[in-house]
């Protein structure tokens, strides 16, 4: 039966969908750790995808007049012997970089970067996303696959991709152990423990022929850098990255609790150097104050040096770095891990003092054209925005109702968690939020009909959680074990594939759709005569 399977299972995956720190409770994680193995979602290497579309880049005149003073002696060789490149196919790709050559090349160079982090294998280097969750600028360049798929083929650039891996190679020994340092301290830190079969992935790509710009990028769950190599290692950039990797899921997975601090948010956002994208991007913006905070702590500085970074925090609209810094060393004082921990600290930070304080401070000015420009020439950070909930309600009443509605769940009291929720929806009658909250009574009363009723609404029709991913997700898991214990398997499987398709669904709902997917496939075929 689905609720015996709950008991041993799914009630560990019940409490991950949650989200507050008392449903997430686990044991505490030691703080020392041996040296970090190597984890198959945290990789250094080499990427042919990229590699081609670079080519394709230098065959077609990309650079072609830039002096070649600071470069490595590999990208100046390669461009000369790519501009060199003739045929059919060589010809196809150099009228479609004109036809869509910019006259901005960084921005024209951002598209192609995209390109190759998203491509499949050669030799077709399709998308591995679907066309809906592409970045905005790789559209411009749709037909590229199929032109870069002939260009390959043509110039055999698989046997060239062969031939320069000895230089690949160098770069990634080089990098191994700074970047292994900065996983092992960054992992530490947080008290996160390395999962390689998760869902999320952390990749640095070395790629040479990109040239010095370090470019930064994520999609969806999937972070990655583009690293040049030959040169010193962007150690910064690499952490604050990597700090985004593991800290972005946090206010995501406890949206209600940073909505407290939103107005704090609202005086922030007119701050002239914050950056574009996060002033309607609240969840972003919360996200990127938490790394900026974890980073002042990771960092070797003097108290003096502290101080003027937290001001230029300031200045620029990061006005929550401060409090979240402070917070850090009530954080090193407790045994949680910070993914446990972050509600806590969120809540501890008094708002009144906190509006008061970003309401007086002076914001800086933007910066010169100038300035912006150097700054792009070193790092070049492109987010890419999940799809973020807008589901919770903005008055502290409910809030706090959907707080002890969950607690109570946590505490596996029903009775009591079914008022909390619907005490909520007699105030907003169709507040996803509470009606999850519902769902979740009615597993824990093993009320399969109930339950069914519930997950359904979340997942069809009007009243679907479309603009909510985790509860859209887990609601398609536990429909699906719901159908798959009346031995509607077909329906069953279809509620699962669902889950996996969600945009922005957390990482354990994946990782649930898909393992518990396979197991019915597998009974499904062990069934057949």
């Amino acid at each position: 039966m689905i609720f015996k399977y709950l008991e041993k299972v799914s009630i560990g995956l019940l409490s991950l969908a949650l989200w507050t720190s008392a449903a997430q409770a686990q044991a505490p994680l030691p703080r020392q750790r041996p040296r970090i193995a190597p984890a198959t979602n945290i990789t250094v290497d080499g990427n042919e995808a990229m590699f081609t579309t670079m080519c394709a880049l230098y065959a077609s005149g990309f650079e072609s007049d830039v002096s070649t003073d600071n470069w490595s002696a590999f990208r100046a060789q390669m461009r000369d012997r790519l501009r060199k490149q003739q045929g059919p196919a060589v010809d196809a790709v150099r009228q479609f970089y004109h036809q869509h050559e910019s006259r901005d090349t960084a921005e024209m160079l951002s598209r192609y970067v995209w390109f190759g982090i998203v491509s499949g294998p050669a030799p077709k280097f399709l998308p591995v996303l679907r066309r809906d969750e592409l970045p905005p600028d790789l559209l411009t360049l749709e037909g590229f696959s199929e032109i870069l798929s002939s260009y390959y083929t043509e110039q055999n650039i698989g046997q060239l991709w062969r031939q320069v891996q000895p230089v690949y190679n160098q770069e990634i020994e080089r990098l191994h152990d700074p970047i292994s340092q900065i996983v092992l301290v960054a992992t530490t830190y947080l008290r996160e423990l390395n999962n390689p079969g998760q869902l999320r992935t952390f990749s640095i790509i070395v790629e040479p022929l990109v040239g010095r710009i370090t470019n930064v990028r994520n999609f969806g769950d999937h972070y990655a850098i583009i690293l040049s190599g030959s040169e010193e290692i962007p150690t910064d950039v690499v952490r604050h990255a990597f700090l985004h990797f593991l800290l972005d899921p946090l206010p995501l997975m406890y949206p209600h609790i940073i909505a407290v601090k939103r107005p704090v948010y609202e005086i922030a956002a007119k701050a002239p150097r914050l950056a574009a994208d996060l002033r309607d991007d609240f969840p972003s913006w919360f996200a990127e104050c938490t790394v900026r905070a974890v980073e002042l702590k990771l960092k070797r500085m003097s108290p003096s040096e502290r101080e003027v970074a937290l001001n230029t925090n300031d200045a620029d609209g990061y006005v929550l770095v401060r409090p979240i810094f402070k917070g850090l060393s009530d954080y090193e004082k407790n045994e949680p891990s910070m993914r446990n921990y972050f509600p806590e600290m969120v809540r501890n930070m008094d708002l009144k003092a906190e509006v008061a304080r970003a309401a007086s401070l002076t914001f800086a000015p933007q910066a010169s054209a100038a300035a912006q420009s150097a700054q792009l020439s070193t790092e070049d950070l492109n987010r890419r925005r999940r799809l973020t909930p807008t589901t919770v309600p903005d008055d502290p009443g409910s809030i706090a109702q959907l707080t002890d509605g969950e607690r109570l769940i946590a505490d596996r009291n029903p009775r009591a968690a079914e008022a909390a929720f619907k005490n909520v929806l007699a105030k907003y009658p169709d507040q996803i939020r509470a009606w999850y909250g519902l769902g979740l009574v009615a597993l824990l009363d093993h009320n399969g009909p109930r339950a069914k009723e519930v997950f359904g609404r979340l997942t069809a029709g009007e009243h679907a959680a479309t603009q909510d991913p985790m509860v859209l997700a887990w609601s398609h898991v536990y429909l699906a074990r719901v159908l798959d214990d009346e031995g509607q398997l077909e329906q069953s499987k279809s509620e699962y594939q669902a889950a996996l398709a969600v945009q922005g669904a957390p990482t354990k709902a994946q990782q649930a759709a898909q393992k518990e997917l396979g197991d019915l496939n597998l009974r499904k075929s062990a069934e057949r005569p």
